[in-house]
């Protein structure tokens, strides 16, 4: 097992990568606030996996559990409010500790129940997908999507600590696992060109689900994600850079409806719309850009946007994404491979132009 710390002073807590790890009763014991646990899961994960956690507290805590429905398209107010009835309905007060076990969706939505059910208790993360492991379940981003927005409703709220069991990779679909692997693809990108290297290296390995190199993948990846949260918690400066891709790959997601596009596909599409923007600014060369997208064609990700999707339709998506500020729209750009940054000096017909290259006719 590794285990790596987000550090957050007296809030830092640990993230533990390793196989078998869901029945180690001593890895959630440090970390439940008291006698009360609720674990959140979803109709598609529950029958994998719900038992070993449960087996893993019984007899030490009251443990109730809530199944959600599986999908992006339940990521709202409505679903939550499962979540809340469950906890009322078993009577948890303020030192209730909330588990998420699941993919992003559960996570995101346990964080934010958890951010505000009584003004606050504690959580943890379990994540089961590739996308889950390596970004949504470090760094204490919550929410839920609206219909004009993906993401538009949530708090800030760290969890106790992160527990990813690698063997929950077995049973994730190949296309989800391709999705999570954009998110890998882009802690390369923003600031670490060694693993980008690596990655270009390994990805078929990477592809076939070879353990070891697994385990590398998703511990480079958490340990880029905790510096960078360490800096800024809160997105008031560097952390924004994390959202390479997300802007374009939001708006996405907001048109073909949440869930058509899986998450990771969309930022894929994004990021190499982010890359052949940074080079037609002069920054990065043509051949960067091929590199953006052969790597991602390599991990069986999209290299161009949805069909029929116009450049006019993203820009008015992309007005209303949190990144804008004062009316300017911001965007993650590379100056070069491994160095990314955020920027508003843009022409909207540079990035229209752009969009409209990589959207598929």
């Amino acid at each position: 097992m590794k285990e790596l710390v987000v550090d957050l002073g007296d809030r830092s807590y640990p993230i533990y990568i390793g196989s078998g790890l869901l029945a180690k009763k001593e890895l959630y014991s440090p970390h439940v606030v008291a006698k009360q646990v609720m674990i959140v899961t979803n109709e598609t994960i529950a029958p994998l996996y719900l038992q070993q956690v449960v087996n893993a507290l019984s007899g030490d805590y009251q443990v109730d559990t809530v199944i959600l429905p599986d999908g992006e398209c339940y990521k709202n107010l409505t679903t939550l409010d499962m979540i809340y009835s469950a906890l009322l309905a078993g009577k948890h007060n303020r030192k209730t500790t909330l588990i998420a076990l699941g993919g992003g969706v559960v996570g995101d939505m346990t964080g934010f129940a958890a951010a505000s059910y009584q003004r606050g208790v504690a959580f943890m993360q379990i994540p089961t997908t590739v996308l889950s492991q390596v970004d949504s379940s470090v760094g204490g981003k919550t929410g839920v999507n609206h219909a004009l927005g993906k993401n538009m409703i949530g708090a800030f709220h760290q969890p106790n600590a992160v527990i990813i069991d690698t063997d929950s990779l077995d049973t994730l679909p190949a296309r989800e696992f391709s999705a999570g692997m954009a998110e890998v693809i882009k802690y390369g990108l923003i600031g670490d060109t060694d693993f980008l290297q690596w990655l270009d290296e390994n990805m078929s390995a990477l592809m076939a689900r070879d353990k070891a190199l697994l385990v590398e993948a998703i511990t480079r990846s958490c340990s880029n994600k905790a510096q960078v949260v360490a800096r800024d918690e809160h997105e008031g400066g560097i952390r924004a850079i994390l959202n390479l891709g997300h802007t374009f790959g939001h708006a996405i997601e907001t048109e073909q409806g949440y869930g058509v596009w899986l998450h990771g596909e969309a930022v894929a599409a994004g990021t190499i719309m982010a890359s052949a923007l940074s080079a037609s600014m002069g920054m990065i060369s043509d051949d960067d850009v091929a590199f953006v997208v052969d790597l991602h064609r390599r991990a069986n990700l999209p290299l161009q946007g949805p069909a029929k999707m116009l450049p006019e339709r993203y820009l008015e998506l992309m007005a209303v994404d949190k990144k804008v500020l004062d009316g300017s729209l911001r965007l993650v750009l590379l100056r070069q491979l491994g160095d990314a940054y955020v920027t508003s000096a843009l022409a909207v017909e540079d990035i229209r132009a752009i969009i409209a290259q990589y959207s598929a006719s």
